[in-house]
């Protein structure tokens, strides 16, 4: 699988990650219904190379992270990246050190990358920073980052820091939504950050557009592998659409290892312009 270097975490990570919105379960509820099936998909996608799983303790109310853990067991634990996220309203210092103890103990394993999910409700922002850092110091996350933030509010947040820096920035970009592509991307970029790309496909949406589709047939590759594609040309970015099954994974992990011509690529970045145009 392709990696891509990122300065802040010293290291390189998968280019295309598993997302795990949706997997056992949905908005705090969980579901054990597909839990095997889930649980293969995540180590085919595992053993495809896509080594950056991203989760949250709000997915399934935790059953995606203890999911995540029991896909993890038997892989090398240094070459898989875990990402998971803290929900806004657990933003108080003491809360959101008290979640990342529990995310790490439905894992069965130390967290990555900690994030806090959305900008925090209700508790000044270097509050949930310092929690941030605290998680860090206690062995809990390696790294930290923000998701769902503007680019003033990243760097507010970072301002909030004195022991350790923002290493990553998880947002939603696709081709449909591109918010990002002029400011928080290129700052990533910049800064040495990690930015995931969050919804890359926009819901299956991008993965039946003719189009794409198009496009891909000269290269052997289907609409939603263009669509992923595309976002690789960014260099900080590392899309992590939804691994549900293995079918899925599969298309996912062949989206890596080539690139679009520079003439496709501008092609394909000005129909859809016009599209939001």
């Amino acid at each position: 699988m392709e990696k891509k270097f990122i300065p802040k975490l010293g290291a390189e990570v998968a280019a295309i990650g598993l997302g795990t919105w949706g997997i056992g379960g949905g908005f705090w509820t969980p579901d054990h219904s597909r839990d095997e099936e889930w649980v293969d998909a995540l180590r085919y996608g595992l053993q495809l190379g896509l080594t950056l799983v991203d989760t949250a303790e709000m997915y399934g109310g935790g059953h995606a992270e203890e999911l995540v853990g029991m896909a993890v067991k038997g892989f090398n634990r240094d070459e898989v990246f875990i990402v998971s996220k803290v929900w806004q309203t657990h933003a108080a210092r003491d809360e959101v050190v008290k979640a990342a103890e529990a995310s790490v103990r439905r894992l069965g394993t130390y967290i990555d990358l900690y994030l806090i999910h959305w900008p925090p409700e209700g508790v000044e922002l270097c509050e949930t920073m310092r929690g941030l850092e605290e998680a860090v110091k206690r062995g809990y996350a390696r790294f930290i980052g923000v998701s769902n933030f503007g680019l003033q509010l990243v760097e507010e947040a970072r301002s909030c820091l004195s022991q350790v820096d923002v290493a990553a920035i998880e947002n939603k970009f696709s081709l449909l939504d591109r918010r990002d592509e002029g400011s928080v991307i290129p700052y990533a970029e910049r800064e040495g950050m990690l930015y995931l790309a969050y919804t890359p496909l926009e819901k299956g949406q991008l993965a039946r557009e003719q189009f794409l589709a198009s496009v891909g047939a000269k290269y052997g590759k289907t609409a939603a592998q263009v669509a992923l594609n595309w976002l690789l040309r960014f260099k900080p970015v590392v899309p992590i659409p939804k691994a549900s099954n293995r079918r899925h994974v599969e298309e996912n992990a062949g989206a890596a290892g080539w690139r679009l011509s520079e003439e496709d690529w501008r092609l394909i970045s000005e129909k859809f312009r016009k599209v939001l145009a």
